[in-house]
């Protein structure tokens, strides 16, 4: 086949592509999503504390207010901007670049509902790792009929988020790494895209690549900085009996092995009789010193020579089953299962 059949081959393939492929995203859509959403989930922890909003309730709807007015706002002023870009081209709105968006706009609307059920329904461990999920599948959707690029980060987002509670990472953590993905990530791939061409897989992979160094290494050495910059607990380590002889500003309780820690939990509902106070014994199972301050524990813990860790970013409770009995020898009862682990980081 001569070289200019050849080339008109190639040009016909072209054209084919670019009509299945025949959306176009915005790069200021990316980048207002991005800094947005990726600026809230990095500042989260700053605002609408539980100290500015102490009852669960308000601080739900406080959430669900902010983000609801974010996400309608980002809505809109990407509306306008992409209307006026397509104006500008001369360009008109495609049905399926309509129907795409309203998936985006679905996806988006998903995760603050879920976010605000959360505050009620527990999994608030999960709640970074699954906005990255639907970000991801936004993107991957979108980039089925538009640019391959956005198909190959859309599920690069999705991994990341699986990834983060597959190996368990702290909230610090992961509070970064999508606060980086989103805020970092989707400027990023919008200076990258290249308005649908065809590249091989190899050019794909290596841009994927680059992508996910550039979005994973700031927020996970600036983890490491903070680990190893912090600077040492100058306090006293005295016993438990010492302590609650002597409480002073500033000391570190060791609790030896074998410490029994009651849990105190109150019953309410319409089951049980409300107010009854009922105690859970549970018995430590390794030595363990706890940083106080006036006598209030200021979240740092340690194994005893080991590392500071903040007790937020280090502990996983988990109730996998409950089940109701009624045995004739015993009578009702309740029985659980009751897994609590903590994620601590040991001396290096």
């Amino acid at each position: 086949m001569s070289q200019i059949a050849t080339q008109q081959l190639d040009a016909i393939h072209s054209m084919l592509s670019a009509g299945h492929r025949n959306l176009r995203i915005e790069r200021h859509s990316l980048t207002l999503w991005g800094i947005s959403f990726g600026g809230l989930i990095f500042f989260s922890d700053r605002i609408l504390t539980i100290e500015q909003f102490p009852d669960l309730a308000q601080r739900a709807i406080a959430w669900l207010t902010v983000l609801t007015i974010t996400l309608a706002g980002v809505s809109l002023l990407d509306w306008q901007l992409t209307r006026r870009a397509k104006q500008a081209r001369d360009e008109a709105w495609s049905f399926i670049h309509r129907q795409v968006l309203k998936v985006w706009w679905l996806l988006m609307s998903v995760g603050v509902l879920m976010t605000f059920a959360m505050f009620f329904y527990g999994g608030g461990y999960m709640i970074f790792a699954a906005w990255l999920v639907l970000a991801g599948l936004g993107l991957y959707v979108h980039g089925l009929f538009s640019e391959e690029l956005l198909e190959w980060t859309g599920a690069l987002i999705i991994a990341i988020g699986v990834s983060m509670l597959a190996f368990r990472l702290n909230y610090t953590a992961t509070q970064w790494i999508a606060a980086s993905t989103l805020g970092l990530g989707l400027p990023l791939l919008a200076a990258m895209l290249d308005r649908g061409r065809q590249r091989t897989s190899w050019l794909r992979l290596v841009q994927s690549v680059g992508w996910l160094l550039c979005v994973l290494m700031p927020p996970l050495l600036a983890q490491r900085v903070a680990n190893a910059s912090a600077s040492p607990i100058d306090a006293p380590v005295v016993s438990l009996a010492a302590y609650q002889t002597n409480p002073a500003a500033r000391q570190i309780i060791a609790l030896p092995a074998g410490s029994t820690i009651p849990v105190k939990f109150e019953v309410s509902g319409n089951l049980f009789r409300a107010g009854n106070t009922s105690e859970l014994p549970l018995i430590l199972n390794e030595p363990l010193e706890i940083v106080m301050n006036d006598g209030q524990p200021t979240g740092l813990w340690r194994f005893p020579g080991e590392s500071w860790n903040q007790a937020r970013e280090s502990s996983w409770l988990r109730i996998p089953w409950i089940k109701a009995e009624l045995i004739p020898q015993t009578g009702p009862q309740l029985r659980t299962s009751l897994i609590v682990e903590t994620i601590h980081q040991p001396n290096q």
